[in-house]
């Protein structure tokens, strides 16, 4: 699963792995989320965001089933 570093005080780090469809999230706190299912075009739009928080809130966080890993 590839991830990049970020420059946002929430998350951390973010990595998405296509054949699974998993997204991972680091966040500020260390705790680490993956969310399945999850469309490459949802990532592709999370990476693109000016605020990855502000996407998540409004595209992922209540949108796709997850587990603290």
């Amino acid at each position: 699963m590839g991830g990049s570093s970020l420059d946002s005080s929430r998350i951390r780090s973010i990595g998405y792995d296509e054949r699974y469809r998993t997204l991972a999230i680091e966040f500020g706190n260390g705790a680490v989320y993956q969310y399945y299912d999850c469309p490459r075009e949802v990532y592709d739009q999370l990476m693109d965001s000016a605020s990855k928080t502000q996407f998540f809130n409004a595209r992922i966080r209540d949108s796709l089933p997850f587990s603290r890993v």
